[in-house]
């Protein structure tokens, strides 16, 4: 069962959900539950069996058990059966069916946390903090996130109505069309003030090599006289941890770039940056970040600004910080377990906090999701605590880590666009050396 474990860095059940191969094994704990607190667990799925008012079959009742332990511990652990591993695999190599959102839960409702870019959900304008209600008109209040993944997808070419709740909005109804999602991942231009643009909208299998093309794309455009690099992360909700290292290591010349702390000290890792790794030496980096990046997002982020590599500037990340570790159980599905805790160059856990800004840059009003609601990990339901800094002193705050601020997100149709004021603000700081810190302009 070990040699197949994999670890996720992922946010909590997105329609593009991706791992990585695990590296070491769990060790097995030696407070396992004794035999009187199994034989509780084996009476009362009995008792279920005997007296419930309808029929109940076994494996529903095992899976619900397994389900109820899991999803207890935090936001991230969960069982999944086979049909749910499954169909996670097909999200690990970034091609799966269904509408291309990523969701979280909160109050009992499923919650938007992103569209993937260029999917139905992107072309019907489901935005950031929409609250899905009804799914086909039943209610999904309540309702397992693995289960309303599984409702959402279905065969390409069918159509799913969801009601959603938007701010203080009438509820929503919008009717997509379900398709084979492909993200692809990374997009890149040149600006016409010879600045390079990189967006990821989410860190896949091809993004390693999709972000290497476009930096050699860009260097080739700009004749070799790139002015500087925006990496545009806003949105972006995590994935590979591989690929986010690889982008990291690719604007580092060595040193670390992340480390994993488990409760076993023996399974702690770091992994690096190859010593010549910086494929656009000194050139100016900046990267944008708001509440909807997650988790690969924050690692690149946090890595780039511990490193001194380049300017974070938006507004605070999610805070996704932890590793969830994917044991296949033969036969039965898999097991999504939270085993670590991911932590930057200098130390700093990203978990129940993300990534503060060098330089602030909120949304104008008439570009933000009109009523959105910025959800952070902090805001689900059993999320882990901030364990502090792993050094012996306190990490030093970077400039403009003062106090998290987070701010509605800007609307997807904007993003990377000419009137993008966030866009804007990045080629502004490239261009004229701009360093104002804390508002925006």
């Amino acid at each position: 069962m070990m040699k197949k474990a994999r670890l996720l860095i992922a946010t909590s059940l997105c329609a593009c959900l991706v791992a990585l191969p695990l590296v070491t094994a769990i060790a097995m704990q030696r407070n396992e539950p004794d035999v009187a607190e199994l034989g509780l667990i084996a009476s009362v799925m009995q008792l279920v069996h005997r007296a419930y008012v309808h029929p109940i079959g076994s494996d529903e009742l095992t899976n619900d058990v397994l389900k109820g332990m899991l999803n207890r511990l935090d936001p991230h652990s969960d069982y999944m059966d086979e049909g749910e591993f499954k169909q996670s695999q097909a999200d690990m190599a970034g091609r799966f069916g269904g509408l291309g959102i990523q969701i979280s839960e909160q109050d009992g409702l499923p919650k938007v946390i992103s569209p993937i870019d260029g999917t139905p959900a992107a072309r019907a304008g489901i935005e950031p903090g929409d609250q899905i209600l009804l799914i086909d008109h039943a209610s999904a209040r309540g309702m397992p996130l693995s289960k309303v993944v599984a409702v959402l997808r279905g065969d390409p070419g069918s159509t799913v109505t969801l009601t959603l709740l938007r701010a203080k909005q009438e509820p929503l109804d919008v009717t997509l069309t379900r398709e084979i999602i492909k993200v692809e991942s990374v997009k890149s231009n040149l600006k016409p003030d010879g600045v390079g643009y990189i967006r990821i909208s989410q860190f896949g299998e091809d993004t390693s090599g999709g972000f290497k093309n476009a930096l050699q794309n860009l260097e080739r455009e700009s004749n070799g006289k790139l002015k500087g690099l925006v990496l545009d992360l806003r949105n972006d909700p995590g994935g590979l941890l591989t690929a986010a290292i690889d982008v990291a290591g690719d604007l580092l010349d060595g040193g670390t770039v992340v480390s994993i702390r488990g409760r076993d000290a023996s399974e702690s890792q770091s992994f690096g940056a190859p010593a010549h790794g910086d494929m656009l030496a000194g050139v100016p980096v900046v990267v944008l970040i708001n509440g909807a990046s997650a988790s690969a997002s924050e690692i690149v982020a946090g890595a780039l600004q511990d490193r001194h590599r380049g300017k974070v500037m938006g507004t605070q990340s999610f805070g996704k910080g932890s590793v969830q570790t994917l044991i296949p159980l033969k036969g039965h599905g898999a097991v999504r377990l939270t085993t670590a805790l991911y932590y930057t160059p200098s130390g700093r856990s990203i978990q129940d906090e993300g990534i503060a800004p060098d330089v602030f840059a909120e949304v104008p009003k008439e570009q933000q999701i009109a009523g959105g609601v910025v959800l952070r990990e902090s805001s689900l339901t059993g999320a882990l605590a901030n364990p502090g800094s792993i050094n012996e002193r306190p990490a030093q705050p970077q400039a403009g880590q003062a106090k998290p601020i987070s701010s509605p997100p800007i609307k997807a149709e904007l993003i990377g666009k000419p009137d993008d004021a966030q866009l804007k603000r990045a080629l502004a700081y490239l261009d004229h050396g701009d360093q104002t810190n804390g508002q925006a302009q």
